[in-house]
């Protein structure tokens, strides 16, 4: 890719693919997206899809009346619609002689770091042959604790992977609102979100997929947005029954809810830590420990844990709790519960005579340590 070339992620949700009633395809949504997207290649962009629909689609042909609620029916169901969602796609970007790419991704293949750089270069040749990659949760093989759960937080991971300048979620609501519009009509709309705490203070509903076939939400997109800006990516929520909004807005009109990018994001091994590792376990710190990893940068050490829960191994993830129970942050420790158990509260000088070998000084080095927002 040039260095001036600017990736984006665009992501769209099943209830703009589908019919709400009949959870159909709507073709003429998904021709105006790659219409859109191809555009937006031949203007020297790169762009990722990130698409839902695969189990929706699957739940049509096979005429049943609600979404699965088993993780094995959803894998049965989803292996019939990614089929013909794939079709759909190929047909319609063949017609603008666009070349796509099938990516199914798992949660576990961004918790390893080897399977996590691999997939980087994988999306970075991929961008650099002029190919759109087409990404979607693997959902015929990911298992229940190393699912995403919803494209939204999967699109502001692959966002992160490949470094994006921009994150687009194409959803059922044209921008975030203070609450859910459609069931409060005094509801105001958020254009611009400059500190994601700041909609702590706000009534954000979650409300209700826009229709009985999506898995996402209000909460979701903010999550996204979170993954996102920390990344130093600049994240839009707008109506993904209009996708050439994501045009428009890059040529300045004032569409959508804008969410800015962090002015100091997170290196990507950090980034990796925060958002693509799961937490093994948990340990209590006292308010010392606390103000030295959050105030003072520094690393953890043992003399600050209080209490250790979970059952982990070294180089697992952990969360780091305050004295009330509150997540501060989460890292990569360099010891195993057990011998955890045996060191917490302790000098580093006394690891040794305690475990009966020497081992690191610090619990979790402060360059594997990333601070919770």
């Amino acid at each position: 890719m040039k260095p001036q070339q600017q990736t984006l992620v665009v992501k769209i949700g099943t209830s703009s693919l589908t019919s709400p009633d009949t959870g159909m395809l709507a073709l003429s949504t998904i021709a105006a997206l790659v219409e859109t997207l191809c555009q937006l290649r031949r203007e020297g962009y790169a762009v990722v899809l990130v698409s839902s629909g695969a189990v929706g689609i699957g739940c049509q042909r096979l005429d049943l009346k609600e979404r699965p609620r088993t993780i094995a029916m959803t894998q049965a169901v989803a292996a019939v619609g990614q089929g013909r969602l794939m079709r759909v796609y190929d047909d319609l970007f063949s017609t603008f002689n666009q070349p796509i790419a099938q990516v199914l991704i798992t949660r576990s293949d961004l918790i390893q770091r080897q399977h996590y750089v691999s997939a980087y270069r994988t999306f970075r040749q991929l961008l650099q042959l002029g190919v759109i990659p087409i990404v979607n949760e693997n959902d015929t093989l990911a298992v229940e604790e190393l699912r995403f759960g919803d494209n939204d937080t999967l699109s502001a991971r692959v966002a992160g992977l490949v470094q994006a300048d921009w994150l687009f979620l194409l959803t059922d609501v044209d921008r975030l609102y203070s609450a859910d519009p459609r069931r409060y009509p005094d509801a105001k709309p958020i254009k611009v979100v400059h500190d994601i705490k700041a909609l702590e203070e706000l009534q954000i509903q979650a409300g209700k997929p826009g229709s009985s076939w999506g898995t996402g939400g209000m909460v979701t997109k903010i999550e996204a947005a979170r993954i996102a800006t920390s990344a130093g990516i600049r994240m839009v929520i707008t109506d993904g029954r209009s996708p050439r909004n994501v045009a428009k807005i890059l040529k300045g009109e004032p569409l959508g809810t804008h969410f800015e990018p962090e002015p100091q994001p997170q290196r990507a091994r950090k980034r990796w830590i925060a958002n693509g590792l799961i937490p093994c376990g948990k340990l209590h710190l006292d308010a010392g420990a606390v103000r030295a990893i959050a105030d003072a940068g520094k690393s953890l050490l043992a003399a600050g844990i209080t209490q250790v829960e979970g059952t982990f191994h070294p180089q697992d993830a952990v969360l780091l709790c305050d004295p009330q129970g509150e997540e501060v942050a989460r890292g990569i420790v360099n010891y195993s519960s057990t011998e955890l158990n045996a060191i917490q509260g302790h000098r580093s000088d006394d690891i040794a005579k305690i475990l009966g070998y020497e081992g690191a000084e610090t619990v979790i080095h402060r360059d594997n340590l990333v601070l919770s927002l």
